[in-house]
């Protein structure tokens, strides 16, 4: 029976902690979440809490122009994409993001409930 010794969900050293999900105050970073799952962040946070002028106007622009959104709202796209990078490129923003991150991970390898489930519990609930 040693081979039923440790199961957890992440090979080797990822495991461990509270529900086998791995070590909640673990703060080191793989290559997708670096590369994926920051990014991903920093995209939905910047275009719900610090471009939303923009995000709004190019709605607006693509609902009223259709199938002409890439010629007739060029100007609108390029001023969300501007605002976008500038979020990108700003290093307090991509440590904020960062530190969210790891927090929500932290998180979810001590419950084991993702932040999307929770948010949808307390929208139900």
């Amino acid at each position: 029976m040693a081979e039923d010794k440790d199961k957890h969900v992440l090979k080797g050293g990822m495991g461990g902690g509270p529900l086998g999900l791995g070590d909640p105050e673990d703060k080191t970073l793989r290559n997708v979440e670096k590369e994926v799952m920051i990014p991903m962040k920093m995209k939905e946070k910047a275009k719900q809490e610090k471009c939303t002028l923009e995000v709004k106007e190019f709605g607006e622009c693509a609902k009223e122009q259709g199938l002409l959104l890439p010629f007739m709202c060029r100007k609108v796209a390029k001023n969300l994409e501007r605002c976008l990078s500038s979020w990108y490129q700003n290093p307090e923003f991509v440590a904020q993001c960062t530190q969210e991150y790891l927090e929500e991970r932290s998180d979810y390898r001590r419950t084991g409930v993702k932040q999307k489930m929770k948010k949808k519990d307390a929208v139900i609930g």
